[in-house]
């Protein structure tokens, strides 16, 4: 097996474009034009189960002008540590959309999607094709519940 293959194994990359859904609103109401809402397309984003929200670097957020939060506490495999969370972040997936809290990452980290985007999304991982499977939202099966 040849060591690019295994590096990538198990892996998930994929294409995603964030908006500042405040700048959406703000356009939509009329006190922007639409050239002025700001957003970003990101190639080549880790998919990781191992994060539970959007995680992007701080210059990124910049770009977006996305609106401090809170301050929260996360625990990272180098121990605890605090970061800061952003609102009205609109991400544009695999025909999806949603609107998600993002963690600011610490200085030269990669962005990441976790698990919370990719429920509500209603996509699925599938490792053996290193792609995201959308799930239907129509029909019997649909991802969406209420119990």
């Amino acid at each position: 097996m040849n060591s690019n293959h295994s590096q990538t194994m198990g892996k998930i990359l994929t294409s995603v474009t964030i908006i500042n859904r405040g700048d959406q609103s703000a356009q939509a109401r009329g006190f922007i034009t639409q050239e002025q809402v700001r957003s970003v397309n990101l190639e080549n984003v880790l998919v990781d189960t191992g994060a539970t929200t959007l995680c992007l670097p701080s210059h990124i957020i910049s770009q977006l002008g996305l609106e401090l939060l809170k301050e929260v506490e996360v625990s990272t495999a180098s121990g605890v540590s605090k970061a800061r969370v952003f609102q009205d972040a609109k991400i544009l997936l695999c025909g999806r959309e949603g609107t998600f809290e993002c963690l600011e990452l610490p200085g030269g980290r990669d962005p990441l999607i976790g698990v919370i985007p990719l429920e509500a999304l209603g996509l699925e991982l599938d490792l053996q094709h290193q792609t995201l499977k959308v799930l239907p939202s129509e029909s019997w099966d649909t991802y969406l519940t209420i119990l």
